[in-house]
């Protein structure tokens, strides 16, 4: 199998995550699912056991809310395709570390210090895809297309989420757009 490096990007439950696994099953081989997500309060925690019984139990998981790239080099063993699902939370981690609450205001974020954060968080990833063998099948929302968000710290999340995105598509084999159910490409070849 021929390493490829491919981004599934799409509004929420557009059906990203199931492509990704549909994918995987499809390339065959062992798979390394790489969860972003943290039980956070009892929505997320549904959420994170819905997607769990979605996943063949063959299926290893690692838990990594930052710093994905140096996790996945140090647990990818045999894996020969890595499932990271997905970006968006990745990008909330990594704005939200050194916020003391959650809760976040505004005023909390150092918006520079984020996102020199981001960018190196989607670098380390891009040279950990770079330097394995494994199929990358990354999973991300693609936030920029509906509301300009009310509060500043939304807006700033939503154009941190659109440079990750952009920085991995650059580096991406393959790229869809899922809408409805429906695969997009947007790069690669059929």
């Amino acid at each position: 199998m021929a390493r490829r490096c491919i981004l599934i990007l799409g509004g929420a439950r557009s059906g990203k995550s199931s492509l990704a696994q549909e994918m995987a099953q499809r390339l065959g081989g062992k798979v390394l699912f790489v969860a972003t997500g943290a039980p956070l309060d009892e929505e997320m925690s549904f959420r994170i056991e819905a997607h769990k019984k979605k996943r063949p139990r063959s299926w290893r998981t690692l838990e990594a809310g930052i710093g994905v790239g140096e996790k996945i080099m140090t647990e990818i063993r045999d894996a020969e395709v890595v499932i990271v699902d997905c970006v968006t939370l990745l990008v909330s981690n990594v704005l939200l570390s050194g916020v003391e609450e959650r809760k976040v205001e505004a005023e909390q974020v150092d918006y520079a210090s984020a996102e020199g954060r981001v960018v190196a968080e989607i670098e380390g990833l891009i040279r950990c895809i770079k330097s394995t063998k494994a199929t990358f099948i990354i999973v991300s929302n693609e936030v920029g297309m509906g509301v300009v968000p009310v509060y500043k710290a939304g807006r700033f999340y939503r154009d941190l989420l659109g440079r990750a995105n952009q920085l991995l598509a650059q580096q991406a084999d393959d790229v869809y757009l899922m809408v409805a159910g429906l695969p997009w490409r947007l790069k690669g070849k059929g």
